[in-house]
């Protein structure tokens, strides 16, 4: 068993154009003087990690790296959320997707999607540069659209569209391979892999790649009405990163899974911040504890109600409350011994 490390913060739902939100020195001594040991980095803005830099220059990773260490905290891993969603986009969402592109790629999806393998390979790189192991992203969608088999899908259409999303993440998985690094998909719904079994045919499709691993958030999988305990039982071997976000699901008469028409905070499906939803997570930190699982405990806020500076006051004490530290020992330790063959034989009536 493995101690989880934590408590860390996801950034980017705290980058602002106020001071302490809008420099990296200032979120570091935000998040440290709340309690945070770890911050999850987005990097789509380069004022907080340059990726062209990072990619090319081990001087400049040294810098950031001792620049963060220096508030007393450490990079839990990048993130690439938004560009690796860009790796993939059906076409139906060419318009809304095309925000997370740069305006040299914009209305050109064949650029936008180059434009995207490539920063995400950069990432891996930089990732490797300042020592991490494990990277966060998104796997994006070619088949969401087709979520609810009404048209009828016809025959091929899913094994085409995986095969597809593995043949654009294939260069990008193997470039992380080759740097040390695993790839954590979040499992998220609006992307292909949004659950176990979309998981599985994602890394069926890759040749079981040895990267294919997933960044687990609890929120997205009770919103989902899916056995999210069950899930860590299924694949904690490829659970090497997470997310602390809660959630709640409130079906009504008029709404329930799908209810996303509605404004956040009247769907039936909503997330909350830790400790104010459904989630179970004594459960899930018992599990990720007993399965050995080497990941941090960050904290992702998505509050619908309450607001961010105080999720992330509340988000720190929170997670530290259900770090498990793991035992080295069983309880009944002291009633035990060294093997002893003869009265085993006994015992045994042998």
């Amino acid at each position: 068993m493995k101690t989880l490390k934590g408590p860390g913060i996801f950034l980017a739902q705290f980058i602002g154009g106020n001071a302490p939100y809008n420099s990296l020195d200032g979120l570091c001594q935000w998040a440290a003087g709340l309690g945070y040991k770890g911050i999850q980095l987005p990097t789509s803005d380069a004022w907080l990690i340059d990726l062209n830099i990072a990619a090319e220059s081990q001087d400049y990773c040294d810098e950031l790296k001792g620049r963060i260490n220096g508030y007393g905290l450490e990079i839990t891993e990048l993130s690439t959320h938004l560009q690796g969603q860009l790796v993939a986009v059906n076409p139906a969402y060419d318009v809304m997707f095309d925000n997370f592109a740069p305006q040299a790629v914009k209305n050109n999806p064949k650029a936008r999607t180059e434009w995207a393998i490539a920063t995400v390979k950069k990432a891996g790189t930089a990732s490797r540069r300042l020592g991490l192991t494990a990277h966060a992203s998104f796997s994006g969608a070619l088949l969401w659209h087709t979520l609810y088999p009404w048209p009828q899908r016809p025959p091929g259409l899913v094994e085409a569209g995986f095969d597809e999303l593995a043949r654009r993440w294939l260069p990008i998985l193997n470039h992380f391979d080759e740097n040390g690094v695993d790839i954590c998909y979040e499992i998220h719904p609006g992307e292909d892999l949004h659950d176990g079994i979309s998981f599985e045919r994602f890394l069926a499709a890759t040749g079981n790649h040895k990267r294919v691993n997933m960044l687990y958030d609890p929120s997205h999988f009770l919103l989902q009405q899916l056995d999210y305990l069950d899930y860590i039982d299924h694949y904690h071997e490829f659970i090497k990163a997470f997310h602390v976000k809660d959630a709640e699901f409130n079906p009504t008469g008029r709404q329930g899974v799908y209810g996303g028409y509605a404004d956040w905070v009247d769907r039936a499906g909503r997330f909350r911040s830790p400790g104010d939803g459904q989630i179970d997570f004594k459960g899930i930190f018992s599990k990720l504890t007993q399965y050995g699982c080497d990941v941090w405990a960050v904290m992702e806020w998505e509050c619908c109600i309450k607001s961010p500076e105080q999720g992330a006051r509340e988000g720190a004490p929170f997670i530290t409350s259900h770090i498990i530290e793991a035992t080295q020992k069983t309880f009944d330790d002291f009633a035990g011994g060294a093997a002893d063959t003869a009265k085993i034989n006994k015992i045994l009536g042998l």
